[in-house]
């Protein structure tokens, strides 16, 4: 998981490139050193919203042991999460990542928020790993796969967005296959728009797209109607059920057509 071919569209989306991640065969984890006998499984009881788990893993950025912390909490007016909190002793790297708890539902929901104050900064934001997150006023989109689940305020996560770009996309924006002035130009533009979203001297649209149906955006102003904020649910193309595994899920006669 460690491979990258850079994006000449950055910070933007390349359509000609597609990334996919997947789970590593038995055969695969013992080619990198593995021993899957180790991993512990954990105890089939349920986990209460008061109860912290705690589960050794290993350290995304050095790969040493340490500790990750997990908890199932309740988003008012949503659902049910799964917080999980990593921190490494050996090189001080800090993650956290939010699932949903509650598994894939029914039909996709979309968000669209039109920001018209700076404290629409201060809303809690769910994005979950298999949801979208755009600024169409900055012609900007995001794929949550390449970050991970968030539960933060949008100021958290916009912040968020700029600290991967100029650690992450910014050192190859300067390679020899590119061309260093076009590239840094649209990336100072870019980080410039950010900078003023994250200041509130520029309001933005933002849209939020899960055909999971698993992101949230606060509503202020709930239980009531939030007029800055509009949500939609719709029905799933195939290639969004494809994406989620659905398509391969047999809910009818599966018990007689794995008895035959």
């Amino acid at each position: 998981g460690n491979s990258c071919i850079e994006n000449p569209f950055a910070p933007y989306r390349d359509d000609t490139t597609i990334i996919k991640k997947y789970k590593r065969t038995p055969e695969q984890n013992e080619l990198l050193g593995i021993d899957e006998s180790e991993i512990k499984q954990p105890d089939q009881q349920e986990i209460t919203d008061e109860e912290i788990l705690l589960f050794q893993t290993n350290c995304p950025s050095c790969n040493a042991p340490c500790d990750t912390n997990m908890k199932v909490t309740n988003i008012p007016h949503f659902k049910q999460v799964i917080i999980m909190a990593t921190s490494c002793d050996y090189c001080g790297q800090r993650s956290n990542e939010v699932k949903s708890g509650t598994g894939i539902s029914a039909t996709g929901i979309r968000y669209r928020l039109t920001m018209t104050d700076i404290s629409d900064l201060n809303r809690d934001i769910l994005v979950s790993e298999t949801a979208l997150f755009s600024i169409p006023d900055i012609d900007f989109e995001l794929s949550s796969a390449s970050v991970g689940g968030r539960f933060t305020t949008i100021e958290g996560f916009i912040t968020m967005i700029k600290t991967q770009l100029t650690n992450i996309i910014m050192p190859f924006s300067g390679g020899d296959s590119s061309n260093e002035s076009s590239d840094k130009n649209k990336m100072k533009k870019f980080l410039n728009d950010i900078d003023q979203i994250i200041s509130g001297t520029k309001f933005v649209t933002i849209v939020l797209d899960d055909p999971a149906g698993n992101c949230y955006v606060q509503n202020v102003y709930a239980p009531d109607v939030d007029p800055q904020l509009t949500l939609e649910h719709y029905e799933r193309t195939h290639e969004e059920n494809e994406m989620l595994g659905l398509n391969d899920i047999q809910t009818e006669n599966y018990q007689n057509e794995t008895a035959s």
